[in-house]
């Protein structure tokens, strides 16, 4: 893309894609602000290439120029590597324990610099082949390398282990950090609140974490009057919603859909 003065618009689209949905945002740079915010589920079962066709035809905006187009993947498919112990040419090696793995799948690497990580993930090429035709050129990454590096930025001079869990439909990631170090990072797939509660307990207890003192702080699709925020706060003392003040007061954006839309805010 021609990004010299005079060629640049200001706008950029962060596209986000799962089997099951999609969401996107269009920001104008210069005004620092949130122009479109849309989202959309799949079907069960239907072709993701049909669905995200469909997006396009009722979402012409989609066509419109951008100085800069990010493709966030939005699945579990993903490990965190310390670059220490990352070696290139053996990506798929480090995911074939948390997830079943292929002789023929793509693995794509976002390497977190700041923090010595490697995020090592398989990448919904469809999705990205189809997205090729579209758009030409576009970044892409795991949704979660988004995610983990944000909270991994505030936890700056935090010497205390702080527990976020991100929250998705059937799904969600638990992160614990300390002072800009990952202390573990999983997916855990969920259909009760009593399913979240029990995968919340049991990483604490295996981090001897205590419910009384530790902090814990939700974030994704989740509010204080659902299921799976009472069921919690039951149980743990140090309960909220994640602080993301500073994040709509840079997009001019409400709590809930800041919240929502963290990772994609922070694209």
């Amino acid at each position: 893309m021609n990004n010299t003065i005079t060629s640049r618009n200001y706008k950029k689209l962060a596209l986000q894609v799962s089997a099951s949905g999609m969401s996107f945002c269009c920001f104008d740079t210069l005004n620092r602000e949130i122009t479109h915010m849309v989202s959309a589920a799949f079907p069960k079962y239907s072709p993701i290439e049909e669905e995200l066709w469909s997006a396009f035809v009722k979402n012409p905006l989609l066509t419109n120029p951008f100085d800069e187009i990010v493709v966030l993947h939005n699945n579990s498919y993903n490990t965190f590597v310390p670059t220490a112990l990352f070696d290139a040419n053996y990506p798929g090696s480090y995911l074939q324990y948390n997830t079943k793995v292929f002789d023929t799948d793509f693995f794509a690497v976002d390497e977190l610099d700041s923090y010595e990580l490697n995020n090592v993930y398989v990448p919904m090429m469809n999705v990205n082949n189809f997205l090729i035709d579209q758009f030409g050129a576009f970044e892409y990454k795991n949704a979660n390398s988004v995610l983990v590096a944000k909270l991994l930025d505030i936890s700056k001079n935090i010497d205390e282990k702080q527990v976020f869990v991100h929250f998705q439909d059937t799904h969600f990631e638990i992160i614990v950090v300390r002072n800009q170090k990952l202390l573990l990072y999983n997916s855990f797939e969920y259909k009760t609140p009593e399913d979240f509660l029990y995968f919340l307990l049991f990483t604490m207890e295996q981090l001897f974490l205590n419910p009384e003192t530790a902090r814990v702080y939700l974030l994704g699709k989740v509010l204080e009057d659902d299921a799976n925020f009472s069921i919690a706060y039951t149980y743990i003392r140090h309960l909220s919603l994640f602080d993301t003040k500073p994040l709509q007061q840079k997009w001019n954006t409400g709590r809930n859909e800041t919240l929502q839309h963290f990772i994609l805010f922070n694209s």
